[in-house]
């Protein structure tokens, strides 16, 4: 029986391409790896030449991606993401089109979130979306602590002082964390990671839902095989709901979005909202870019006058090789590239239950597996 071809676009980086690749060709997948995003390209040849297939291209640029995913009209049941890599709708046509021995089925992302594909037009191509969300929840929940203590206590800017051989002291003794209120939009599994962490520092944690309570999901840790790395649940209070987006804006020292990106959280922030916030209060998102209005908060943050001090910002509307955003330059903005859920164990556990999500669907066992759908 002829295996199953997944087209590997950017794999899991360092040692972790190992594990990846063993855990895909044990479930029995023809494996194509790109090479464009591992750093020892002519080492993963040495290692893996035999057992997989080889290929090398810009994974952001459509037409080279569509061209890899169909040479030679053989194409690839599965296509398996880490970066989000943009796939439209122009792309699951051609990767799907009659005559292609082996058109697409399946597209995986080893990550939270599939705002990178059109899921309208996979339905229309009968293509199933699954990601591995939770997989990185403790990473991007420790990663939003950092944000809000580096702007707390003003890290930074002692950081860049001493430097310079300067030696700063503080001119307003800053408040301690258990003094403030922090006010959480999107209590999912990183919003409930990151509210017991801020818990259990004494901080008030309050959460604002766009969704009514309802009964979770069975979790995806509770899906993958014990061989899978998996994170450590948060522990301690649950956050005190508020009901009012503009009254959690309000009443809120630090505000950290961990909300998914939709059509109906498109620009959630804006103006208006950033208007609303207390004054001295931070911003926190490692949750999307277009979840908040980047030139509004540009606005806000070179306001003296605004109640807005600062923002740490890990997701922007434009990354990568279109990287560019009006926060730049801006000393109150802390910007990072979207590297908030990067860490070993987050890593390779979206990258495993990622190919394991891959692998049942592929033989029809979608039961358990997180599919998501337009």
């Amino acid at each position: 029986m002829e295996r199953s071809r997944v087209l590997l676009v950017d794999a899991a980086p360092g040692a972790l391409l190992g594990q990846e690749l063993e855990r895909l060709l044990g479930h029995g997948l023809a494996v194509t790896l790109n090479l464009r995003r591992v750093a020892d390209g002519a080492g993963a040849r040495a290692d893996w030449g035999g057992r997989v297939d080889f290929t090398d291209f810009d994974p952001f640029d459509e037409a080279a991606l569509l061209a890899e995913t169909v040479r030679d009209g053989l194409g690839h049941h599965a296509v398996k993401s880490r970066a989000g890599v943009p796939l439209r709708a122009a792309f699951l046509a051609g990767a799907t089109r009659p005559g292609l021995a082996h058109p697409l089925r399946v597209i995986g992302r080893a990550g939270a979130g599939t705002d990178h594909v059109e899921l309208a037009a996979a339905a229309r191509h009968g293509v199933t979306v699954t990601h591995t969300p939770g997989s990185n929840a403790d990473a991007v929940a420790e990663f939003a602590l950092a944000q809000l203590l580096a702007l707390t206590r003003g890290l930074r800017s002692y950081d860049e002082a001493a430097h310079r051989g300067e030696w700063r002291a503080a001119t307003a003794p800053p408040e301690e964390l258990s003094e403030l209120t922090l006010g959480i939009v999107g209590p999912g599994r990183i919003g409930r990671a990151l509210a017991g962490r801020a818990s259990a520092l004494g901080m008030e944690v309050q959460a604002f839902s766009r969704r009514p309570a309802v009964a979770s999901a069975p979790a995806a840790r509770d899906l993958a095989p014990a061989s899978t790395p998996q994170p450590t649940p948060a522990s301690g209070p649950a956050p005190r709901p508020n009901r009012s987006l503009p009254d959690l804006l309000a009443t809120s020292d630090v505000v950290s979005l961990h909300l998914p990106l939709t059509p109906e959280t498109r620009g959630l922030i804006g103006r208006a909202e950033l208007a609303l916030m207390r004054p001295g209060a931070i911003l926190l998102n490692t949750a999307r870019g277009g979840i908040v209005d980047e030139q509004a908060l540009a606005d806000a943050l070179r306001d003296p006058a605004h109640p807005l001090a600062a923002a740490a910002v890990d997701t922007f509307e434009h990354e990568h090789a279109a990287f560019a955003s009006p926060l730049f330059g801006l000393p109150n903005a802390l910007l990072t590239p979207h590297v908030a859920g990067m860490t070993r164990t987050a890593m390779a556990t979206a990258a495993l239950r990622c190919a394991d999500h891959i692998a049942a669907l592929l033989a029809g066992r979608p039961e358990g597996i997180p599919v998501v759908t337009a």
